[in-house]
């Protein structure tokens, strides 16, 4: 092969996909729902979601169900278009959701590779420690986890941020088990507001952003919603706590050389992010992996400058799975990600893009959003989010692009993020906290205050009604 021939090759080879996606709208859904194809694709979605609810119970890692319901779905979309003699859509259709994914995956790896590195130079713990070394009574100790969930979480995720929290509440509280249970509550439902007003505190939200729908700064309309949306279930708690101040915990822990450099540049990296998505118009993604490779680049410095070639680095095993007294290594960031969550995002992602194209989403956008009005479907996509997770819902919202205005595209957004408070198993931060609080915060227990915080859920709408000036 010649020179020439082999350039040609190679531009048809990087021109290729691209044209592909950029035909993906000229690829419509069929109306399959009422044949064996979509029957068959719908029961398969529902036992595989089935199997991911009961994650806890059956031990069985969320996205081994979804993916593999993902292929045999998109196996009956594609024998669905054949039977009807169109062999080339379903293939266009499903690269369409593929780079959807992968905008989602990377954007989402810069961001778990930065809160995996925080936690690995102490961060987080840290804070921990100067929080229960501070001889606070039991209700300050609540105020301030759930405000700090509330603030942490539009830059970490909610789950992190969840996380650290509950470690503060049981460090400072575990024989106390009422304490610890209403103490978790707070933090979920803190979490899980302040998420709702950050392009980057949820999975939604991101979701919502990158699609274009609302801009950057139009998510800080959430912001006094999603604040009642905490406080209300809060103040109601917070009576049930008693005045008792316990024994402080002595804990010091330093942040190791670099975390608070790691810090500023994460926020640099967000800004680089949005800068790309508002001003450049590219991929919010692009802007994050630029982050990424700048915090790859001061990792070799940190390793660098750890390094000692005399130490055998053997022993205890560290948090990010390198031996004790090793340099720092970036790689053992970058695989601490959440691979189970980013492979049950394509899952999910796949499944819903495979019922959309066999004619669903048209049916249930048709039933939802024509049938209810835009804003009864939106305040019915929180309770769905706190059935199932919210991620596959507001894909599916997504995927069904009713006309709406900003402010009911914020609305959905503020109820798919909160929603999922309702119930202990209607959020990431509200499962983990199970395992890493079990026996004081269960379903039932959180299940006793559900009322509350619908009473917050309800509140949250009001305001954001009233701010936005939408007629119900």
């Amino acid at each position: 092969m010649t020179r020439i021939s082999l350039l040609i090759s190679t531009f048809a080879a990087l021109l290729l996909p691209s044209l592909a996606f950029a035909s993906a709208d000229a690829a419509s859904p069929i109306d399959m729902t009422t044949t064996w194809f979509g029957i068959s694709a719908l029961v398969i979605f529902v036992f595989a979601y089935a199997l991911v609810i009961g994650e806890e119970m059956l031990h069985l890692r969320k996205s081994k169900p979804v993916m593999v319901a993902a292929g045999v779905i998109w196996i009956l979309v594609a024998l669905a278009f054949n039977s009807v003699g169109d062999t080339h859509s379903a293939h266009t259709l499903v690269q369409h959701n593929i780079l959807e994914y992968a905008e989602l995956l990377l954007f989402l790896l810069a961001a778990m590779t930065y809160v995996n590195t925080m936690e690995e130079r102490d961060v987080f713990a840290a804070l921990r420690a100067f929080l229960v070394s501070k001889g606070l009574s039991l209700k300050s100790i609540f105020w301030l986890t759930g405000l700090l969930a509330f603030f942490i979480s539009p830059i970490a995720d909610n789950l992190t941020t969840a996380l650290v929290m509950a470690a503060v509440v049981m460090a400072v509280a575990r024989d106390n088990v009422k304490f610890v249970s209403i103490g978790c509550i707070n933090i979920v439902v803190a979490a899980n507001a302040g998420g709702a007003f950050s392009p980057f505190g949820d999975i939604t939200t991101l979701m919502v952003w990158q699609s274009g729908l609302v801009h950057f700064q139009e998510f800080f309309a959430l912001f006094f919603p999603s604040l009642v949306n905490w406080l209300v279930p809060a103040a109601i708690m917070v009576m049930f706590i008693p005045n008792e101040v316990p024994e402080a915990v002595t804990e010091q822990v330093q942040v190791k050389q670099g975390g608070f450099v790691i810090i500023a540049m994460f926020l640099c990296t967000i800004a680089l992010a949005v800068s790309f998505h508002s001003v450049l118009h590219l991929p919010s993604m692009l802007g994050m992996m630029t982050g990424l490779g700048l915090l790859k680049l001061y990792g070799y410095w940190l390793k660098k400058s750890e390094f000692n070639f005399e130490e055998s680095f053997q022993g205890n095993t560290q948090l990010d799975g390198s031996p004790q007294g090793a340099p720092f290594d970036i790689f053992h960031q970058l695989q601490r990600s959440e691979w189970d969550t980013l492979m049950f995002f394509y899952g999910v992602i796949l499944c819903v893009g495979g019922l959309g194209a066999l004619g669903y989403l048209n049916l249930t956008s048709h039933l939802m959003y024509d049938q209810l009005g835009a804003s009864w479907a939106n305040i019915l996509v929180g309770f769905l989010s706190a059935i199932v997770d919210n991620i596959p819902v507001m894909f599916a919202v997504l995927s069904m692009m009713p006309e709406m205005s900003v402010n009911q595209w914020l609305l959905v957004t503020l109820t798919a993020g909160v929603g999922g408070s309702l119930l202990s198993i209607g959020s990431a931060a509200g499962v983990a906290l199970m395992g890493q609080a079990r026996g004081a915060y269960t379903f039932f227990g959180h299940l006793k205050w559900t009322w509350a915080i619908f009473l917050g859920y309800a509140a949250s709408i009001a305001v954001h009604y009233w701010i936005s000036g939408m007629a119900f």
